[in-house]
């Protein structure tokens, strides 16, 4: 007897009917606070080198031009004396800092995550999916396990782990949870990036220069997103659309940000050409994605960028003649907590919404219904996205 259901009817009801929206947001740190006016200090202090005061000296002038004033890291100088080789520029010392990140990576989501379960206000039974993302550490069980586990997530919850892809990651799973929302019917996703850097930490080394940039930059935090489609407004507030998403690799950059995982951790190796090279692609990537929209004024958009660094900010500004507003909520992210890497993204997402309700603006987005997310990280490769911002008494309206 011939089944009485088509293959495309089945699809259809497994499919979502409209597209996936942000539930909600939360983001963590760890206690441990640096200022960046001090660390330079602290940092040759730490790695047993205020001999090398010509390249502290240096460093001092690189932490100033980071437009950083804090960050957060896990590492505390108690840590770091009793694993003196973390604080060599190339010693043996994967085991001790895999040791640190396998633990505390997913801790520090699950920090995030609860912040986002508590803001969506549903039970966590709800959660279908899990993408959790890190640069940190590499494990099996890995860290999604590990955070199933620490949440009391439903064991049979659909686990997706992004490892070693750098800062273009936020981008990344923030497409594969619309893909997830959008293709799975009632679907919830809990989206995690949690990034802690004692794979990455060195000392200082005179013929090094882009690793003692790397050591300027980053810190750590985790960010945690509820991304669904169809949300239930009596009891979910959606605050975003991910309208349409894309990655591309930039001609001529698999040269100009390389990271490698040796014996002595993650090593850094950045060109000073970046922030051309981005700024130099940047409007053929925007075209890519806004003309089918029929949006090609800039300024009309809300943005979330990445700020791999102040110059990258400063170029893309500039070539697309962005008013300086456009890019607040990226550069308060980066003065405030540093290059979070995948994590850096929806920090940004996050400090955009608040400022938006703090300023009583009709909409999470600036008061604009459409906005960009862009992620840049090694490769080079950009994760575009395209936000349409959502106001819940609006969506309840129609």
């Amino acid at each position: 007897m011939a089944a009485s259901t088509s293959v495309q009817k089945i699809r259809n009801l497994q499919r979502a009917n409209g597209p996936a929206t942000i539930l909600a947001i939360g983001t963590a740190t760890p206690s441990n606070c640096v200022h960046q006016a001090d660390y330079p200090d602290y940092y040759f202090r730490v790695t047993n080198s205020e001999h090398k005061t010509e390249l502290k000296q240096k460093f001092k002038r690189i932490c100033e031009k980071t437009m950083i004033k804090k960050r957060y890291m896990h590492l505390t100088e108690e840590m770091l004396k009793k694993n003196p080789n973390v604080c060599a520029f190339m010693a043996p010392s994967l085991d001790a800092r895999q040791d640190i990140s396998v633990v505390e990576t997913p801790k520090l989501g699950k920090e995030a995550a609860e912040k986002a379960i508590e803001e969506w206000g549903q039970p966590k039974s709800k959660i279908t999916h899990l993408v959790f993302c890190t640069t940190g550490c590499v494990d099996m069980p890995g860290a999604d396990h590990q955070l199933t586990k620490l949440l009391g997530l439903n064991p049979s919850v659909q686990r997706h782990t992004v490892f070693q892809q750098g800062c273009f990651a936020g981008g990344t799973v923030l497409r594969l949870s619309k893909d997830l929302a959008e293709n799975n019917a009632c679907a919830r996703v809990l989206l995690v990036c949690s990034e802690i850097t004692p794979i990455f930490f060195r000392g200082p080394s005179e013929t090094h220069i882009d690793s003692l940039i790397g050591q300027a930059l980053f810190g750590d935090g985790a960010a945690a997103v509820i991304v669904g489609a169809d949300p239930d407004i009596s009891i979910e507030r959606p605050l975003f659309q991910l309208v349409c998403a894309a990655q591309t690799i930039l001609p001529d950059s698999q040269d100009a940000m390389l990271l490698h995982l040796r014996e002595a951790g993650l090593t850094f190796h950045l060109s000073k050409n970046v922030p051309k090279i981005i700024s130099d692609n940047i409007e053929k990537t925007l075209d890519e994605v806004f003309t089918s929209i029929g949006i090609s004024d800039w300024n009309s958009l809300f943005w979330i960028v990445h700020p791999g660094g102040p110059a990258i900010l400063d170029q893309l500004e500039a070539k697309l003649g962005l008013k300086k507003e456009k890019l607040r909520a990226s550069r308060h992210v980066l003065s405030e907590y540093g290059n979070l890497t995948s994590a850096c993204v929806l920090f940004i997402l996050d400090e955009m919404r608040k400022k938006s309700m703090q300023e009583g603006k009709p909409t999470t987005g600036e008061g604009l219904q459409w906005g960009v997310l862009l992620g840049f990280g090694p490769g080079i490769t950009v994760e575009t996205l395209v936000l349409h911002s959502v106001h819940a008494a609006t969506c309840s309206a129609n």
